[in-house]
């Protein structure tokens, strides 16, 4: 069941057979055999596997993907879901976050929750197939929600981490690779694992160009920003000339309005140099600075600002190309009374 967590939606080949059979890139149980008065040989009339998400949180939707299965497919699916510290037992309750929901066979099946207004928080999940058959890929999608209670007093936290509830929310451009990248784990496994654009065509036409490419990031909670990390990891021909960091509060209503963040940014660099009305203030953190190919920046004392609390912060690359990893550290405003809110 493990291949359900794999990158990607799954291979096939069609010559490579296991002692089992079929070899199929995906979770595949037996099939299931009926019998007259409608029991099952084995008395289950479906399929299960526990899962613990990647970091707790609310779930949204899900997506069972049964590409490469199809003759093989289940014909419908289920999600349930539990909070629990440590590891599932048969005490464990656990709570139906998607119904029993019809599949199509070698296809993305989007399902959304059934109640999107909740905040139950999760931390594993059940994934049930009926009445048996193979799912190539399971992405759940939601809400992460990080317990204050798991950092130490004082302790530096990365606000730009996916598992401590970071979230691109716009940017200016993705041809090449999803912003998402830019806060996941580790460091990018290739060149692909990164935030990168398409290249620029507009250099030196004001009316039209901002110079940069731009992305918004909601932080993991409110917080100063001590330390900065740039990776450019795999990025060797296309990496940018330069980056640039400012943070700003924001309400919700801001941070909701797509349209409010691009406009902003591209007031900002056509009047680059002249006061500029906007309804977000945006602080400089970090002035433009050169990156280099493939390898990690980090800078300490070069970062301004730090006594100074954010939600959001605002990356510009100049003019484009490619970013594998953004770490932010600092710490959180519950825990940094010293620091002061940038304002609007």
């Amino acid at each position: 069941m493990e291949n359900l967590l794999k990158p990607g939606r799954g291979v096939f080949i069609d010559d490579k057979f296991t002692d089992r059979g079929k070899w199929m890139d995906g979770w595949e149980s037996r099939r299931r055999r009926f019998l007259p008065d409608g029991s099952s040989d084995d008395g289950l009339m479906y399929d299960w596997c526990i899962i613990k998400l990647g970091a707790q949180g609310m779930i949204r939707a899900i997506n069972a993907d049964t590409n490469h299965f199809l003759g093989n497919a289940p014909q419908h699916v289920s999600l349930e879901a539990a909070n629990i510290v440590g590891e599932p037992n048969d005490n464990t309750e656990w709570f139906e976050v998607i119904p029993k929901t019809a599949v199509e066979p070698g296809s993305e099946n989007l399902i959304e929750a059934a109640d999107q207004s909740s905040e139950q928080v999760w931390t594993h999940v059940r994934f049930n197939m009926f009445p048996d058959g193979g799912v190539a890929r399971l992405r759940i999608y939601g809400d992460v929600v990080v317990d204050p209670a798991h950092f130490l007093p004082n302790e530096p936290v990365d606000l730009a981490y996916i598992k401590n509830g970071a979230r691109p929310l716009v940017c200016s451009d993705m041809f090449f690779s999803h912003m998402q990248n830019l806060v996941m784990p580790e460091r990018g496994a290739n060149m692909g694992d990164g935030w990168e654009t398409k290249r620029r065509r507009t250099v030196g036409d004001a009316a039209i160009d901002r110079d940069n490419d731009w992305l918004v990031l909601q932080l993991a909670t409110k917080g100063s920003i001590n330390k900065i990390l740039v990776d450019t990891c795999h990025f060797k021909g296309n990496y940018p000339n330069g980056f640039s960091l400012e943070g700003a509060v924001l309400t919700a209503e801001q941070a909701a309005d797509a349209a409010l963040l691009e406009f902003d940014a591209t007031q900002d660099a056509l009047t680059a140099g002249r006061e500029a009305p906007s309804p977000i203030k945006w602080i400089e953190i970090m002035p433009r600075t050169p990156l280099h190919a493939d390898r990690e920046h980090t800078y300490t004392a070069e970062v301004q600002n730090t006594n100074m609390n954010f939600t959001h912060i605002r990356i510009k690359m100049y003019p484009d190309g490619g970013i594998s990893r953004l770490r932010l550290w600092g710490y959180p405003a519950s825990a940094n009374t010293s620091a002061q809110d940038s304002g609007r």
